[in-house]
């Protein structure tokens, strides 16, 4: 019997690198395709590290319908997991137009090359921004989506919507969009794991480039929150529990066994942890004292979100299960390794 082969765009990225190593442990073939706008080809060296085997991969801009449109002609895949996007709130706030260009206009060449070729199944790679600022916690996916706090979010919210309205229109289309919490962590073989370029976008490469001495100080937005320290409360899901998701999200879509033809699903924890305690946890679990201050609230940040995760645990039989300290251990070691620090 043939391996189900799944396309994954942005597959040289941070998700995207963990999601292919998880796909091919449970018995996919991938094929990847990056422009390496955000990522290194090396990432997918490490992949092929942990595997044991080369993986196919191609550069190609998926903002590029006929580059596209080649994959599809060369490859044969019925399931797209969509990672390809910039990222960067701060960065979406000063340049609106940059992303949704990219954003969008790579999702809609997906979609539409989708269609033409009759691929049926498209795995969308979601945020827990959507749900903005919520009433009520923690989030379930019936909570009612608030307006996007950046355009980076927007872009989120805009593409569910077109993913839902292509499902309803096209007959034989699927979706499903997984919001994700907050990924952290690096595989327990320190091969892959987050690697932002320039200033990081998220909180713990900032812990570990502090903790590594290329940062002088971890400046934590906001002390002053109705929370009970006082700082920002974050869902931190750990990578390769999140790959797993997805593993679980395909194998749903290619077994015939989805309900309505798109669906939604939060992919988290469950459990609030606020920054502050990730910061003394981190410190904890790997020795270290971290230099850090508390600064001005950021522009944009929503005091509490977390995912009632029921329905992902219920539906695709899937649950976080790796422990928050082992996780800061393994960003640690990967910070270690591509620093050269022993």
């Amino acid at each position: 019997m043939m391996k189900e082969t799944v396309l994954v765009s942005g597959g040289a990225g941070y998700i995207g690198t963990h999601t292919a190593v998880a796909l091919i442990e449970a018995g996919y073939d991938v094929v990847i395709i990056d422009n390496f706008s955000n990522s290194e080809p090396a990432a997918v060296e490490g992949v092929e590290k942990i595997v044991g085997r080369k993986v196919c991969l191609e550069e190609v801009d998926t903002c590029d319908k006929e580059a596209l449109r080649g994959v599809f002609e060369r490859h044969q895949f019925n399931t797209v997991i969509h990672f390809a996007a910039y990222k960067a709130v701060g960065e979406s706030m000063s340049e609106p137009l940059k992303y949704y260009q990219n954003n969008l206009v790579s999702y809609m060449n997906i979609l539409e090359m989708m269609k033409e070729y009759g691929r049926p199944n498209v795995l969308f790679s979601s945020s827990a921004t959507v749900y903005g600022d919520a009433e009520q916690l923690p989030v379930t996916e019936q909570t009612p989506r608030q307006p996007a706090t950046s355009p980076y979010g927007n872009t989120k919210q805009i593409a569910e919507d077109i993913l839902h309205d292509c499902c309803r229109a096209y007959e034989g289309m699927r979706g499903i969009a997984l919001r994700y919490f907050n990924p952290i962590g690096a595989h327990q073989s320190a091969l892959i794991g987050e690697l932002p370029r320039g200033v990081p976008n998220n909180l713990v490469p900032f812990i570990t480039q502090t903790a590594a001495g290329i940062r002088e100080c971890l400046s934590v937005f906001g002390s002053d929150y109705d929370t009970p320290d006082g700082t920002c409360l974050r869902d931190y899901i750990d990578v390769n529990d999140l790959a797993k998701a997805h593993v679980a999200a395909v194998a749903r879509m290619t077994s015939g066994k989805m309900e309505q033809r798109y669906e939604i699903f939060n992919v988290g924890t469950g459990n609030p942890v606020s920054v502050l305690d990730l910061i003394t946890r981190f410190e904890k679990a790997n020795g270290l004292k971290l230099n850090y201050k508390m600064v001005e609230r950021r522009a944009g940040d929503v005091p509490a979100v977390w995912a009632d995760t029921t329905l992902a645990n219920e539906v695709l039989g899937w649950k976080a299960e790796r422990d928050l300290d082992d996780t800061l251990r393994s960003s640690w070691e990967w910070e270690k390794r591509v620093r050269n620090i022993s």
